[in-house]
């Protein structure tokens, strides 16, 4: 799951990406992001995406960012449209071509990475998506049955934020989607806990060497990925995930999120709002390892989905098919956005 996919298209405030405007986040400077995935041109959840972005602006840079600007700049890029969307606020806005973050100022990176979580790695690569070569506009430019050339439905899709000058500026690239395997036991992961917290982990940042390292290392050691632990051992979060475990009572399973530092991520959000009325109880509390052995299992969320935990070091779970197939299914009911 961590191939780097192909490029099929890269914009910065509605521009075609160039050595210029890539400039800014090649230097390191700050930046965010969220990423999605696309079907059908829709989104789950798009309102807490948009939400996300705005928040992590404001308080990053001090700017607000317009969550219609960053709609407007998705259905562009999708849509193949040769032109620069209209951006708000006159020739003087950071998402005008003439303004600030324009085509003459520097831009946003293609950063690693497109899953639902802080510095993830690359999306997978998914080996049914075709890819024609690019025209003078895009970096990649697939072709879908029963679309033009130009239309893309279904994708891996990250949008950047960066501020050079101080003004908000935002990058959108597009990849391949990511499909996980239908069956939930051929998506199970193994994690390997190691002892590290994202700083400022509320926010989604770009960049993120230690936990990409540490997920690295977690592979070379045979894991899928690592999972990210404080003092004690206290769980946070996987290095590209949310993950959640469960208990079994009389009652039936229960969710438990660990509250130790970490990013709420849109699928965790999403799903924990809607797991109650499926008869599965959810709560935040502390996790450590310690604790590992008492539960009956464990699941993790970001973009791509819900899959089921096997292994956690040397904890094994044997995945409950009904439990998680009720988790995945709570998913799957979340209604697609239109973007």
């Amino acid at each position: 799951m961590t191939t780097t996919a192909p490029v099929w298209r890269i914009e910065v405030d509605g521009r075609p990406a160039t050595a210029e405007n890539l400039l800014w986040p090649a230097l390191n400077h700050p930046g965010h992001f969220t990423a999605m995935q696309v079907r059908g041109g829709k989104v789950r959840g798009i309102g807490r995406h948009l939400a996300r972005l705005d928040a992590a602006t404001r308080e990053l840079f001090g700017h607000e960012l317009d969550g219609e600007r960053v709609r407007a700049l998705i259905r562009h890029i999708l849509r193949g449209d040769p032109g620069t969307p209209t951006a708000p606020g006159g020739p003087d806005h950071p998402g005008n071509p003439t303004g600030p973050g324009g085509p003459d100022h520097p831009g946003n990176p293609t950063g690693p990475g497109g899953s639902d979580h802080a510095g993830g790695p690359a999306d997978p690569a998914d080996p049914a998506g075709p890819t024609t070569p690019g025209d003078s506009s895009h970096a990649g430019n697939p072709t879908a049955p029963g679309a033009s050339a130009d239309v893309i439905d279904d994708a891996s899709l990250r949008v950047h934020v960066h501020a050079p000058a101080g003004h908000p500026s935002v990058m959108v690239i597009v990849r391949p989607p990511t499909v996980l395997p239908a069956v939930l036991t051929d998506r199970a992961q193994s994690l390997m806990s190691v002892p590290y917290q994202r700083p400022f982990a509320h926010l989604k940042l770009l960049g993120g060497f230690a936990q990409a390292r540490y997920g690295e290392l977690a592979r070379r050691a045979g894991f899928d990925d690592a999972l990210l632990t404080g003092p004690g051992g206290e769980i946070s979060e996987g290095a590209v995930t949310n993950i959640a475990f469960y208990d079994s009572t009389r009652d039936g399973p229960r969710i438990v999120w660990p509250n130790a530092p970490h990013l709420a991520g849109v699928t965790m959000r999403l799903l924990e709002s809607r797991l109650p009325a499926a008869g599965l109880p959810t709560r935040h509390a502390p996790v450590t390892l310690a604790d590992l052995p008492s539960y009956a299992g464990a699941f993790v969320t970001n973009a791509w989905g819900v899959s089921p935990v096997r292994r956690i070091d040397s904890v094994a779970y044997e995945i409950d098919e009904k439990v998680m197939a009720r988790v995945a299914a709570v998913y799957e009911d979340v209604p697609w956005d239109t973007v």
